[in-house]
C-alpha cells in the first residue's frame, strides 16, 4: 500500500490550525507618562519667564453611532502633541482629560515635561474605555520661554471590528493665548 501524501499534509494543516497562541495580557497603562529624553521632566520656578504659551481644547470621540444609532461603536483615542519649532523647546504644563458632561477624568501629567525642538508626545486612551463619552475632550497647556512656532494638537480616534474600520482625525483649537514679551 502507498501512502497517501495529500492525507498527510490534510492532517499537518488540521493539527497547525487547531493549535492557539497564547497571548501575554497588556500591561495596565500608569495614570501618568514616563518621560522620554526628548520629554525632559522640569521645574517652573519664579526665573522661568513666560513668552509665549495656550491652552487648547481638542474634542475626541470615545465611541460614535451606526445603524440609525441603534449601536454604539467604540473607539481608541491618541492625543498627540508635537513640537513644530526648529530650534527651542516647549514645556508642558498640563494634559487633562474631560468627559461629556465637563467633568474631569483624568490628569495626565503630575509635573511639567519639555518636549524639545521637533519632537513629539502622545496620550492613549484604550477603545474600551468609554468614561469620556461622545463629548470628550481634552484640555492641553505648553509655554516657552521664547516666541516659537504654535505645536500641533490632534487627536486620533481608530476603530476596529470584524472587518469594517474607521478613523479620523480631530485638530486643536486655541481657546486662550499667552504672549509676555
Amino acid at each position: 500500500m502507498k501512502p497517501y501524501p495529500h492525507i498527510y499534509l490534510a492532517i499537518a494543516v488540521i493539527f497547525l490550525a487547531s493549535c492557539q497562541s497564547t497571548k501575554i495580557p497588556p500591561k495596565s497603562q500608569p495614570d501618568a507618562i514616563q518621560a522620554t529624553p526628548s520629554q525632559k521632566i522640569v521645574t517652573l520656578d519664579q526665573n522661568f519667564k513666560i513668552a509665549s504659551g495656550q491652552t487648547i481644547y481638542v474634542p475626541v470621540y470615545s465611541h460614535i453611532y451606526h445603524h440609525n444609532r441603534q449601536e454604539i461603536f467604540n473607539l481608541a483615542v491618541t492625543l498627540s502633541i508635537r513640537n513644530t519649532d526648529l530650534t527651542d523647546p516647549i514645556i508642558i504644563t498640563s494634559v487633562r482629560y474631560y468627559d461629556s458632561d465637563g467633568k474631569l477624568v483624568k490628569q495626565y501629567l503630575e509635573r511639567p515635561i519639555q518636549l524639545d525642538a521637533l519632537a513629539s508626545t502622545d496620550f492613549f486612551i484604550n477603545r474600551n474605555d468609554t468614561s469620556g463619552g461622545l463629548g470628550a475632550n481634552f484640555i492641553v497647556e505648553w509655554v516657552a520661554q521664547t516666541e516659537i512656532s504654535e505645536p500641533l494638537v490632534e487627536a486620533v480616534m481608530i476603530g476596529t471590528d470584524f472587518q469594517q474600520g474607521i478613523s479620523f482625525i480631530s485638530p486643536g483649537k486655541v481657546i486662550k493665548k499667552i504672549r509676555n514679551l
